[in-house]
């Protein structure tokens, strides 16, 4: 099969002249070889056959259950539909790339996998806030939970988290595409990053390097800290309970939400250190990257699944009348 031209059309501007390939290359995992690959992409289905199946089955069950109509149950559905999107942008041309050994995406097509990957990464984060902050309402001001988080307010909420993150991440494909790219054009991951695409630039790219560290640090950053001061006062209130049982439950609904922070956060962070310290990207890179991309959309709906009786009991009654 003849491949395509590497060098798409050049776009003059002021300045000088702006070169844009007509596709990058992506790069499975280093180290390993395309029998490694093609072998390594059937877990990957599986992966995404569960996270599909998992988050469909989250929002499904939240949609025809009236009694889960809460801010909690409508934040899960909000961070599951996030994660089917997810998944679906990720795990396909992955899966392809390990099966097929199809390394070619094109110019455009990975600027928009990256856009979409970086805005739907900052609407998780958003929402896993916006449910600490009902974890918080509900256990340090539980009388005014149901005037505070209100049906219009929860919608507004998400809202909030779609439209921060398309307006910041918006820029990127842009930015992008003022530079030109006149070296290597293999993206060291499996996918399509910013900072991936920015290094492969032999232009200027201050802007990229400033405007990143702005979002990284104004979004997740911001989130993150929230969240934190949020657990500081849940855990506050809780040591404050008079009964060591009572304290036990307060914080056990807490338990779900915590464990989709840890795997949402602890890669995201390590990812940003490692990049930010420079230097050619390693096995360590491309890992994290993987991590933080594909975990949390098939660990999220099982951890929720397993620590929510409502969603718990209504899954086993599906499959009990489905084996009938």
């Amino acid at each position: 099969m003849q491949k395509p031209q590497l060098l798409g059309p050049v776009m003059a501007t002021p300045n000088g002249t702006v070169v844009h390939p007509a596709y990058f290359l992506l790069v499975g995992i280093p180290g390993l070889g395309p029998n490694t690959h093609f072998w390594l992409a059937f877990p990957l289905c599986l992966m995404y056959a569960l996270a599909t199946l998992g988050n469909l089955a989250i929002v499904f069950i939240i949609r025809i259950e009236r009694r889960l109509h809460e801010p909690m149950y409508l934040f899960l559905a909000m961070l599951s539909t996030i994660d089917l999107v997810l998944s679906s942008v990720t795990m396909p041309k992955m899966a392809s790339l390990f099966l097929t050994g199809t390394q070619e995406i094109e110019f455009n097509v990975c600027l928009a996998q990256m856009f979409l990957i970086h805005a739907l990464s900052a609407m998780e984060s958003a929402v896993l806030l916006a449910m600490a902050f009902d974890r918080f309402v509900a256990i340090c001001h539980p009388l005014r939970h149901a005037s505070v988080l209100t049906g219009p307010t929860v919608a507004k909420i998400g809202l909030a988290a779609l439209t921060r993150g398309f307006t910041f991440f918006f820029p990127l494909p842009f930015i992008l595409k003022r530079l030109s790219y006149c070296q290597t054009h293999t993206v060291t991951h499996s996918f399509c990053l910013h900072q991936d695409i920015m290094k492969l630039s032999c232009t200027d790219t201050t802007v990229n390097v400033v405007y990143g560290l702005f979002i990284i640090l104004s979004v997740m950053g911001v989130d993150s800290l929230f969240i934190g001061f949020s657990y500081i006062l849940i855990l506050r209130a809780v040591l404050e309970l008079s009964s060591r049982g009572a304290a036990l439950k307060a914080f056990n609904t807490c338990i779900s939400h915590l464990c989709a922070v840890l795997v949402f956060y602890v890669p995201l962070i390590g990812l940003s250190v490692v990049h930010r310290l420079g230097g050619p990207t390693s096995l360590l890179h491309v890992m994290m990257a993987n991590i933080y991309l594909l975990l949390p959309p098939v660990v999220n709906p099982i951890v929720y699944g397993a620590k929510t009786k409502e969603i718990r009991s209504r899954v086993l009654h599906m499959f009990s009348q489905g084996g009938r």
